[in-house]
């Protein structure tokens, strides 16, 4: 995962992260990033550790390009240095005003977002649908895509969305998505598995008593615990050992994943469920936690 990481830092996350092992990159036009993703991947490729075919890059259209993925798309490449992405996502099924004041975060004189309304997100995926035939991505996808934003789109597809990439960990297991999407064939993809740092998720009492078990630290139970509902799940780090360290993941065993489901399942019910990512879209997408 390359969000939120810092100048000068995700060129060398990225081609360390490569060169041990990692094979998976998400990024996204609106991190900013992406030229430094793109000179870590080159480097990486230089050094003769991987080829590109090795390698699976994911990028995503931002808001302001929702009705205008492929430049969305060519911008990515741009950055990136490179032909095509494995896969290419939306990154949340909403439109900001693509000719508004800022090409990222169009504002309104009051200061609020500047959010075309009534906008129809099913119209972005359409779009999504054409770009296979360019050979610039080899897969398309969603994020940030709620069960009813998904019966939403479904119906309307003729291509279904490879992934939903979205926030999930025990904190916010989501799993009505989780379903839904396993149901239709649309591969999870986790992101902020570690809930935030220092969230209260890597104190909760079934992950360190799991951690405890097997003699790990309570990011590695974290991390494991998206193997067995399989689904793909997006470490992030710019610190050497750390990237390392989320490489070692663990076979929980059935009771430590029913510990950790149960309480999964109890936040669920009891309404205490905790997103940390939700920008101030003033959109309802259709979370039940958000609604």
């Amino acid at each position: 995962g390359t969000w939120q990481s810092g100048p000068g830092e995700v060129k060398n996350a990225v081609s360390f992260a490569l060169q041990n092992g990692y094979r998976l990159i998400d990024g996204a036009y609106c991190y900013g990033n992406e030229d430094e993703v793109g000179q870590g991947i080159k480097e990486a490729i230089d050094s003769g550790a991987v080829k590109r075919e090795d390698i699976f890059v994911v990028s995503k259209v931002w808001a302001t390009y929702n009705t205008r993925v492929e430049l969305g798309l060519d911008k990515s490449l741009k950055s990136l240095g490179l032909d095509y992405v494995d896969l290419f996502l939306v990154h949340w099924p909403l439109l900001m005003n693509p000719e508004g004041n800022d090409d990222k975060f169009p504002k309104l004189p009051n200061g609020e977002r500047d959010i075309i309304r009534g906008y129809n997100h099913v119209d972005t995926w359409k779009q999504m649908e054409q770009l296979l035939a360019t050979g610039k991505t080899k897969a398309i996808g969603v994020s940030n895509y709620s069960k009813r934003y998904l019966e939403q789109l479904l119906p309307h597809a003729t291509v279904i969305p490879a992934v939903n990439q979205i926030e999930n960990h025990p904190s916010l297991p989501q799993q009505e998505i989780v379903d839904l999407c396993k149901e239709k064939g649309i591969h999870i993809m986790a992101y902020s598995p570690l809930g935030s740092t220092g969230g209260p998720v890597m104190k909760a009492e079934p992950v360190l008593k799991v951690a405890e078990k097997h003699g790990v630290q309570p990011s590695t139970v974290l991390l494991s615990w998206h193997l067995p509902r399989g689904s793909t799940v997006l470490a992030k780090s710019v610190n050497p050992q750390r990237i390392k360290d989320n490489l070692n993941l663990i076979d929980l065993d059935e009771e430590d994943v029913k510990l950790l489901n149960d309480y999964a399942e109890n936040l669920t019910k009891e309404g205490k469920v905790i997103r940390y990512v939700y920008p101030p879209f003033g959109v309802d997408f259709g979370f039940p936690d958000k609604s």
